[in-house]
């Protein structure tokens, strides 16, 4: 495992300065040499190859300073960082901000792999499609450690009792390690975006949609639709444990889309008016009982009217009848004897 090293640059001013300075010993190099050999020409006598030399040494000195110094400054913006390699070899990271210069031969960029397997799944977790990954760009060595949010796509998948569902996650996320980002993995933002689908499908896979699909008799227990907060901080474990090989750090985790899959919707939508109807039946009748009862204790305690067995229960027939009904209650009036 790689381990990020610190590093400090020079300035890249005091190097501006040197290299104005031999930029002008140059030109003037050049221009001496132009001098002494245009005079030559018009006194008619041959060039002094000091002049040709002069001459000479100025063009290859330009060009050896354009190559070498010059090519050794950089820039970082806050939220930067950048990954120094020579020649193979990591040396450190510079993480400060500003104007910098450094070894010109550091390298800018990390060849990307020209290869790869990129293989999907289905919902319920076969392989769908592989095929290869080619013309991956290079990956450069300056590496942004701010915070950045990805926005997984909507999957199918299969929650705990087998259900398929549509389900979709925003992550956000940040690199810690520079050195483990590039040369632990081939390419550390696909890596995030892989293993950020991956997290998702297997934390879909250890709840139940809801406490109806769940057959444990636990009514507590963790489901994706009621506890969206658990299920959010065991995404963001799963994914923490994912991506520590790769220096990254994950900042917040969460549902952004949770659904059932089209062909099932219809069907467990029914199911769940019918709970709702359950238990809303079962709230009027316990209330119903309760007002029967006291109306029938009231009738007898008050001494008003003496009512026996058949006619308290024939009483609080009518009642269940008038207080459970949906449609509104059509009295009728007996004036004889109800026996």
């Amino acid at each position: 495992m790689s381990v990020e090293k610190q590093m400090q640059a020079k300035s890249g001013w005091s190097m501006l300065v040197i290299t104005i300075v031999l930029f002008a010993l140059i030109v003037a190099l050049y221009v001496l040499s132009i001098s002494d050999m245009a005079a030559c020409d018009s006194a008619g006598v041959p060039v002094s190859p000091l002049s040709i030399a002069g001459l000479v040494l100025a063009i290859v000195l330009s060009v050896v300073i354009w190559i070498f110094p010059v090519a050794g400054f950089f820039t970082l913006q806050p939220g930067q960082a950048r990954v120094c390699i020579l020649f193979g070899d990591y040396k450190g990271t510079v993480r400060s901000e500003g104007f910098h210069w450094a070894n010109p031969f550091y390298s800018r960029s990390m060849g990307g792999s020209d290869s790869g397997l990129r293989v999907e799944l289905d919902a319920e977790g076969g392989l769908k499609n592989a095929k290869a990954n080619v013309g991956a760009k290079a990956i450069s060595t300056k590496v942004s450690v701010r915070a950045r949010t990805l926005n997984g796509e909507i999957l199918k998948v299969n929650d705990k009792m087998g259900n398929p569902i549509e389900i979709a996650n925003v992550v956000v996320w940040h690199v810690e390690d520079t050195a483990k980002a590039l040369f632990d993995v081939d390419n550390y933002e696909q890596f995030v975006a892989t293993q950020a689908e991956t997290a998702l499908r297997h934390v879909a896979s250890v709840y139940a949609y809801d406490h109806l699909e769940d057959n444990s008799d636990d009514t507590n227990a963790i489901t994706l639709r009621s506890n969206i907060e658990e299920v959010s901080e065991a995404l963001k474990r799963e994914l923490t444990q994912r991506l520590s090989p790769a220096g990254v750090t994950v900042d917040d985790a969460r549902l952004t889309h949770l659904a059932y899959a089209p062909e099932i919707a219809q069907a467990m939508l029914r199911r769940q008016q019918a709970e709702a109807v359950i238990a809303a039946r079962k709230k009027i009748v316990e209330g119903a009982v309760s007002m029967v009862d006291m109306a029938v204790k009231e009738l007898a305690d008050g001494g008003t009217i003496e009512l026996d067995e058949e006619r308290k229960a024939q009483m609080a027939s009518n009642l269940m009848v008038v207080l459970c009904g949906e449609s509104e209650a059509h009295p009728v009036l007996n004036t004889s004897s109800i026996y």
